[in-house]
């Protein structure tokens, strides 16, 4: 892939706030580092971004760096939003809350083929006060 091939797989989907199934291959694998959960095929990732932005949390992502490369993206910035669901044995607190993100994807046939999930969880869980 080259460079600006990625660049406009990513900012598609950027701007469908990672809901456009078309950008990811068939055989997606999304992993949350810091866990070593796995989420494989493009409906169980979105089914991990609805839990963690629509369910668990009011959320949206803040993007500061976006970084492309031929077949990669880096996406760094905070997971800004309101605890509405329970996340991790936490009931609801309703506390807002702002937490560093960093993914890296891996691209292929001008679909995401790999997600890479850096999330503070342990910020996380000190602003739910758990």
């Amino acid at each position: 892939m080259s460079v600006e091939s990625t660049r406009e797989v990513m900012s598609r989907y950027f701007n469908s706030e990672h809901s456009d199934v078309n950008m990811m291959a068939d055989d997606v694998v999304f992993t949350i580092m810091a866990t070593g959960q796995t989420h494989r095929g493009p409906q169980e990732v979105l089914g991990m971004f609805n839990y963690f932005y629509h369910i668990a949390f009011d959320a949206t992502a803040e993007g500061k760096n976006t970084i492309i490369a031929d077949g990669q993206a880096l996406f760094e910035g905070d997971f800004i939003g309101r605890h509405i669901g329970e996340f991790a044995g936490v009931p609801a607190t309703n506390k807002e809350v702002r937490v560093p993100i960093c993914v890296v994807y891996d691209l292929g046939n001008d679909k995401i083929t790999q997600g890479r999930v850096y999330f503070e969880i342990p910020v996380l869980m000190q602003q739910l006060g758990a």
